[in-house]
């Protein structure tokens, strides 16, 4: 499978801190001195019409069958690829793509609601990421830090939640195989973990060029 070259996953349950860490990692690259690539942050689902769709099923205000948001997710990330000034498009520029979230999470969430055949077949023909940074932390603490949440989504709920840290610990070694994977311990204080996903990322070829 494709290697997409300069494109950075993280990945991890909800509550983890994919989304802080990506925050930090974008004030980070504002401030930081020296020759730096280009940054450019992204998330799946995304802000796009297919995205915002995805997220009303989320909230639960569209009843959505469990496969129709498994070919949501595909559509979106196609569109989010290859659309027009997509990922693809800017790593090939030489830009530094981070997503909070991608094919994994699809393996992972649609994986435990409906079957493995099905996601699995939808991502199939996706270029893999050059580095993918799983935040593992126990479900129990990612739940007390959801605690002050207004409204949860349809997966945010601890039983389901067990299960997806369990679907990504099974299949980070098999998806390894294709792209380079680091396992960071997101239980940390948050700037120790952002210390770690700056290591990581420092050590990517870009980062020499």
């Amino acid at each position: 499978m494709k290697i997409l070259q300069n494109f950075v996953i993280f990945e991890g349950g909800d509550g983890s801190g994919t989304t802080t860490q990506i925050k930090i990692l974008g004030d980070r690259f504002s401030s930081e001195t020296g020759r730096l690539p280009v940054l450019h942050r992204t998330f799946e689902p995304t802000d796009n019409p297919i995205g915002r769709l995805i997220r009303q099923g989320l909230r639960g205000e569209i009843p959505f069958k469990n496969e129709t948001i498994a070919r949501l997710f595909a559509a979106d990330r196609y569109e989010h690829l290859y659309g027009p000034d997509g990922i693809a498009e800017r790593c090939g520029r030489g830009e530094l793509v981070v997503c909070d979230r991608y094919v994994l999470s699809s393996l992972v969430y649609q994986g435990i609601t409906c079957g493995n055949d099905l996601p699995a077949a939808l991502n199939r023909n996706f270029p893999v990421p050059e580095l993918i940074l799983f935040f593992d932390v126990d479900p129990r603490t990612a739940q007390k830090r959801m605690n002050n949440r207004t409204q949860k989504e349809i997966y945010e709920y601890l039983d389901f939640q067990i299960k997806v840290r369990e679907q990504y610990k099974s299949l980070l070694p098999g998806y390894g195989k294709e792209t380079q994977t680091e396992t960071i311990d997101a239980s940390r204080p948050i700037d120790e973990v952002s210390a770690s996903v700056w290591s990581m990322l420092h050590k990517l070829p870009i980062f020499r060029m």
